[in-house]
């Protein structure tokens, strides 16, 4: 009853705050460069402080109407303990994933809760079955470090042979499909196939449907990686033909950190073992796969308030225009700055919130660490190192929802004035 009246409260604090119209509406009204209908939505969110904050694909800020259920659930939880527990809360959390699965665009018994996409991707790589002695697996650099440690994982334990690839430098949907398709030409016995929809290291968006189809066809299993891009990009699960999917829910879904999914596609699901600690599991039990033991459970539970909050305040659609507009807002007046490379082109298919940069002549990960250092010690802006590219390091930079574009500016001005000095050092 608690979470029910806390998720009604909640409801009513957004129409509350969203005094305005374009906010007592459907929020898709609100235009990607509407500042006041931007701060209105900011104004549901934690103030961010002094340190301008361009790190976000972390994880996301809950809003307060999300929150607000969370911590209901939390006194519920520590009020009640096991009296809940072992006799009504399955049922709740049954219903966090039937509406987990409803936007994933599946079916329940098709999807298994996790902590982290991390946690899923270990399960589903290192536990696949599919391949034997001789057969190929393939991944990339650009892919997530659980899959990257992974793969080899797999490799080694079913005797199969890794095949791991480069992206190109400047990468397009054609050239990148075409860097794939010559690695699925190329790859007798190819059995399996990681993909990542939204990257964590450049923010490139690969184009994950074409690239399954030609796998698929080759007779590989595909598993996608999209917690970079679930609910930041419009799509269900389905869309892109694929055999496995991993996702988290705590980046641009808004739910609080400690809720993931995993997805098998029916009569899929056998050739994944289940967790060593589930041995009496049926092969077609998707939840098997990843062994849960006593977790937060109140982020699963408040999963449903999260994506009712997003369905009503912040449809995909608009989440993406307004965060490629803010990506647009710095990247577009550094391109052509000599020194500064941009990692990712501006085809709208190929980027959505995360653009990452190099500085030339300063792309190992001691560089990367160290110009993130002096962009918060030095200008007061916070971004993040990624390692891992065949080509460097990189710096990544993720806006939110709710930076401006005077924030955004800053960086512009920032790296206007660092990337001369470091290059000609």
């Amino acid at each position: 009853m608690a979470m029910e009246l806390s998720r009604r409260a909640a409801l009513a604090l957004v129409g509350a705050t969203a005094a305005a119209p374009a906010m007592a509406q459907p929020a898709g009204l609100i235009a990607p460069d509407d500042e006041a209908g931007w701060a209105r939505i900011a104004a549901l969110y934690p103030k961010m402080g002094p340190v301008t904050q361009l790190e976000h694909g972390y994880w996301g800020n809950t809003a307060a109407p999300v929150v607000e259920v969370h911590r209901a659930i939390l006194d519920r939880l520590n009020r009640d303990t096991s009296l809940y527990a072992r006799r009504a809360m399955q049922k709740d959390v049954a219903v966090a994933k039937a509406r987990a699965a409803q936007a994933m665009g599946v079916q329940p018994e098709e999807i298994g809760f996790c902590r982290n996409a991390a946690e899923g991707l270990q399960g589903l790589v290192s536990q696949f079955t599919g391949v034997g002695e001789g057969d190929a697996i393939l991944w990339s650099d650009n892919d997530y470090d659980t899959t990257q440690g992974a793969m080899p994982y797999l490799a080694a334990s079913r005797r199969a042979r890794p095949v791991k690839i480069s992206l190109p430098r400047a990468p397009t949907r054609e050239n990148v499909i075409a860097a794939y398709a010559e690695a699925i030409r190329t790859t007798p016995r190819l059995k399996f196939v990681a993909l990542t929809h939204g990257t964590h290291r450049s923010g490139l968006v690969v184009p994950v449907a074409e690239i399954a189809a030609l796998a698929r066809a080759a007779g590989a299993a595909v598993l996608v990686d999209c917690a970079q891009s679930f609910r930041m990009r419009p799509f269900t699960i389905p869309d892109f033909g694929t055999d496995y999917a991993v996702l988290n829910f705590h980046k641009w879904t808004g739910a609080p950190v400690g809720i993931a999914a995993f997805w098998c596609r029916p009569g899929m699901a056998k050739l994944i073992a289940p967790a060593p600690s589930e041995p009496d599991a049926k092969p077609d039990d998707v939840q098997s796969k990843v062994h849960q033991g006593t977790v937060d459970y109140a982020p699963q539970l408040t999963l449903p308030a999260a994506l009712d909050f997003q369905d009503r305040v912040l449809p995909v659609p608009m989440k993406l225009a307004r965060l490629q507009y803010l990506r647009n807002r710095w990247v577009q007046p550094l391109r052509g700055l000599e020194g500064l490379e941009i990692m990712v082109g501006d085809d709208p298919a190929t980027f959505g919130a995360i653009t990452s940069f190099r500085i030339a002549g300063h792309t190992s990960t001691a560089d990367a660490i160290a110009i993130t250092d002096t962009l918060l010690n030095q200008y007061n802006i916070m971004t993040v190192h990624r390692p891992g590219l065949a080509a460097g390091a990189c710096v990544r930079v993720t806006p939110a929802l709710f930076t401006t574009p005077q924030e955004c500016d800053r960086l512009v001005a920032a790296l206007r004035d660092l990337v001369p000095r470091i290059a000609r050092g």
